[in-house]
């Protein structure tokens, strides 16, 4: 499934700052997990690469995921960037991929449950759920929805797997790849059409 940007539109997105979770290596879906004093400083230096490429008090739409980890990375970010921190909507679409029973499990805690689950997922993340969950193609069909509805130029916070699907989408690429991309935190993404180049602090 490939994805593109409405004609003209750019696209800020970036994943949360690190959380306690991330730390922990745990699975971390709808649950939410308090970002950490990096996570804290990640999100400040979203804010100033955003800064770097737009300048302060950009012109632009401003969402995020509704989990509190990705708004609290977004008014973190409005803050670096000289505006309200309350000056953005939330979109569900941008929210992380749901893990449903692995939520804030680890990797061996989740085999545990069911091992022959855990290794078809591994082998097709695209088609198999965690169960309870999503699959990547449930993520892509939003973030397609999302996409599609853009009317302005727009910065997004988002999430690691989120993030690393609709990069793989604007790039054409398969699950594999997708599953394969770096998750990073402290960065931003640029899309336009379906060129997607990061960004980091200038």
């Amino acid at each position: 499934m490939g994805l593109e940007l409405p004609s003209g539109l750019t696209l800020y997105f970036s994943r949360h700052g690190q959380t306690v979770a991330n730390v922990e290596h745990r699975f971390s879906g709808k649950k939410d997990t308090p970002l950490t004093a990096l996570g804290r400083e990640q999100a400040a230096m979203v804010g100033r690469a955003l800064a770097h490429a737009v300048g302060k008090a950009p012109a632009l739409a401003f969402v995020a995921s509704p989990l509190t980890r990705a708004r609290t990375t977004m008014e973190i970010a409005l803050g670096e960037l000289g505006l309200a921190g309350h000056g953005y909507t939330v979109d569900p679409r941008l929210s992380e991929i749901d893990l449903g029973i692995w939520d804030q499990l680890t990797d061996a805690q989740a085999r545990a449950l069911d091992p022959a689950i855990f290794d078809a997922r591994a082998t097709d993340k695209w088609d198999v759920r965690v169960p309870g969950g999503e699959n990547y193609a449930d993520v892509a069909a939003r973030l397609g929805g999302f996409v599609a509805g853009l009317t302005a130029d727009t910065f997004a916070v988002s999430h690691g797997a989120t993030t690393r699907i609709l990069r793989g989408l604007l790039a054409g690429m398969g699950w594999q790849e997708m599953s394969a991309l770096d998750e990073p935190q402290g960065c931003v993404f640029r899309a336009r059409g379906r060129e997607v180049v990061r960004l980091d602090v200038g």
